[in-house]
């Protein structure tokens, strides 16, 4: 079996997965800060929780293992290469991004949310960005 190809697939679905919860976590966020009843705001923070720890923290972990994984059976040298320094970049404010819902997680479930739906609908948007860089960079290698 071709081990860098196994590594490669699991890498791919640990970060589709990764992607998804970043993606719906803030979305989560926009209604939880919108909700008025104290019910409403439970079912957001069981949402949350489960989300975050039980599907976006193993598949950051799965994608950055595998991701070194990769980049070993390649070599570092493959650091020398911009394409790979840029999505190296990404792949760290996405891991920030990712802490920083953490964050906001720990606020909602302390009832302790001082944002806005509207600066969750924006907030939303970083990773939508930063997976184009990654995906245009890694599939094109420009530079």
């Amino acid at each position: 079996m071709n081990l860098y190809l196994l590594f490669k697939s699991i890498h791919l679905i640990a970060v589709i997965s990764w992607m998804a919860g970043l993606l719906y976590l803030p979305r989560i966020f926009v209604y939880h800060s919108d909700a008025d009843h104290d019910s409403q705001k439970e079912v957001f923070k069981v949402m949350e929780r489960k989300l975050y720890n039980y599907i976006m923290m193993p598949a950051m972990l799965v994608s950055w293992i595998f991701g070194i994984l990769l980049i070993h059976n390649l070599g570092f040298s493959i650091f020398s290469e911009l394409w790979m320094q840029i999505k190296t970049i990404a792949v760290v404010i996405l891991t920030f991004y990712h802490f920083s819902l953490g964050k906001y997680l720990n606020d909602f479930a302390t009832d302790n949310n001082h944002k806005t739906s509207k600066f969750f609908r924006f907030y939303n948007e970083i990773p939508t960005i930063l997976l184009i860089v990654v995906i245009f960079f890694v599939i094109f290698k420009p530079l």
